[in-house]
């Protein structure tokens, strides 16, 4: 398993020194901005990356409109599933598979949504399509299509890799995400999802108190995901894949975070 960081696309795509300031040499590259998915900055990454030893692991790719991290809001703002942005953020994606496929990364992340646990809901149908057609397009291109795990539980992730069937789908496995939205128990997960996991975001939370609102993401090892026997669950299904550290605060802090992180991986790793 490689460890690497997330690292925001930026400076016109010269982006990586931070990763290897961390003595890291993989990153998940991040934008929420489609509009820089060009052939230039496509460019730029592959001769930066290069330069500076970094392996882009996958693309997150963000999209347009709102996006509200809570139970609230949460289901009518995020990812494919409102029907009101879906057809902005479809086409945002497949922007990012072509991108994806230009810097040589193996696959486009993003957050599918509040995907509805029933699978008679009315919805349901035009979300699987929805994705069907953003996994077809990256497969057109190349790549996988991953789910970054939160807002579903993961029998409902499994059930909608196994309805869209393009072959080409994975999961980013977010264990923190899976407890601060409270759908599940990381490491009994991958029970479920364990053989469709791509890479993993080393985060962790805790469970939430509230109804309304997520747990509390904090620094690893201070959460419930339970690494050591996430990570020892993860090497009995053969996983190869990245753990990608991700701590969702910034300034010194995070930096400090993240080294000890790098520390604290490393060490279960071996």
């Amino acid at each position: 398993m490689d460890i690497g960081v997330i690292q925001s696309l930026a400076n016109g795509g010269d982006c990586f020194a931070q990763v290897r300031d961390f003595g890291l040499g993989c990153c998940q590259l991040v934008s929420w901005n489609p509009d820089l998915a060009t052939p230039e900055i496509a460019a730029t990454v592959r001769r930066c990356a290069q330069r500076d030893g970094v392996r882009v692991a996958a693309v997150w790719g963000g999209f347009p409109g709102p996006a509200q991290w809570n139970f609230t809001e949460g289901p009518t703002t995020l990812g494919l599933v409102p029907r009101q942005f879906r057809a902005e953020r479809v086409a945002a994606l497949k922007r990012w598979a072509g991108f994806a496929a230009a810097i040589g990364a193996p696959a486009v992340i993003t957050h599918a949504g509040f995907i509805p646990e029933n699978m008679t809901d009315p919805e349901y149908p035009g979300v699987v399509d929805a994705i069907r057609e953003v996994a077809e397009s990256c497969k057109a291109n190349g790549v996988g299509f991953w789910f970054e795990t939160g807002q579903e539980t993961p029998v409902t992730l499994l059930r909608t890799i196994e309805r869209v069937g393009t072959g080409n789908l994975g999961i980013n496995l977010d264990p923190a995400n899976l407890v601060m939205y409270g759908k599940g128990n990381p490491v009994d997960a991958l029970d479920v999802i364990g053989r469709h996991v791509r890479n993993v975001h080393a985060k962790d939370g805790r469970y939430p108190t509230s109804g309304d609102h997520l747990g509390p993401e904090v620094a690893i090892g201070q959460g419930k995901v339970g690494f050591p026997a996430l990570i020892a669950r993860l090497k009995e299904l053969g996983f190869t894949g990245e753990l990608i550290i991700e701590r969702e605060i910034h300034g010194e802090q995070q930096a400090r975070d993240i080294r000890a992180a790098v520390d604290y991986l490393r060490a279960l790793i071996a």
